[in-house]
């Protein structure tokens, strides 16, 4: 208990050093820029110390849960028993991590659902369109981009393909849907992107890369661990701008049979 507590204290220090600039600055645009005192002070300050406090049991919770887990998953997954090795001779192919995928694109559906930004972001949406955007539609959506990136990930890490084919291909993609998608969605369907590497999702997803690329043959946790994040950025966009096609032409498929 006192090596937690100590390690613990370690912790809300470095998250204090980290946030304190942070506050600084915004107080201090506060009361040197604007020139108006902060409102409610009493209630500014505990919220403050509530996120502190929140953020370094967060990271305690990596380092003793979402990391660990991550790995171990990564490693059990990818075992010579699970796969059926049976020699060491035995050649491994794409197919034979077939779960790894599907495991990767099960996390990657979950804690982007769970997401707490993309929740925010998608319930703003909602309320600024007036309901034309819909926060469950934009979660699934974006759900399913961060399932398939992260799964096509996996991919790579498994195949040893360069990162920049994935990237390159992809971006080009995001560019050909942006010329077509609506102009109301671009903007969103590029901040979903963003949203998804938060909280959540980057523990998870880079615990699991790094698990994978220790128990790949031949794989480098340094140059192959890592990327996983790109693709959970990029895939969001190609499927909020998907999402975004799909609902313009089914509302112009039912203004036309009205007519």
């Amino acid at each position: 208990m006192i090596e937690w507590l100590t390690h613990f204290s370690l912790t809300l220090l470095a998250t204090c050093r980290d946030v304190l600039p942070i506050a600084a600055i915004i107080i201090g645009f506060q009361l040197l820029v604007i020139r108006k005192p902060l409102p409610n002070p009493k209630k500014t300050l505990i919220g403050f110390v509530y996120v502190l406090l929140g953020i370094a049991f967060f990271l305690e919770g990596l380092d003793m849960a979402l990391f660990p887990l991550g790995k171990l998953m990564a490693k059990q997954l990818t075992s010579a028993e699970f796969l059926g090795v049976h020699s060491p001779a035995q050649v491994l192919t794409w197919q034979s991590y077939v779960w790894v995928y599907v495991f990767a694109a099960s996390i990657g559906f979950a804690t982007t659902l769970a997401e707490p930004s993309l929740l925010a972001v998608a319930m703003k949406a909602e309320q600024i369109s007036g309901g034309t955007i819909q926060a469950w539609g934009l979660r699934i959506a974006v759900s399913i981009g961060v399932a398939f990136g992260i799964a096509l990930g996996t991919f790579r890490i498994v195949t040893g393909i360069d990162l920049y084919v994935f990237i390159v291909i992809g971006y080009v993609i995001v560019l050909i849907q942006t010329l077509f998608a609506p102009k109301f969605m671009i903007g969103l369907a590029y901040d979903s992107g963003g949203v998804t590497t938060s909280t959540v999702t980057v523990p998870l997803v880079t615990a699991l890369g790094l698990g994978l690329a220790h128990a790949v043959p031949d794989r480098n946790p340094l140059i192959d661990g890592f990327g996983l994040i790109a693709f959970a950025s990029l895939f969001p966009i190609i499927t909020v701008l998907g999402y975004a096609q799909f609902t313009a032409w089914l509302g112009k498929r039912r203004l036309a049979a009205k007519h």
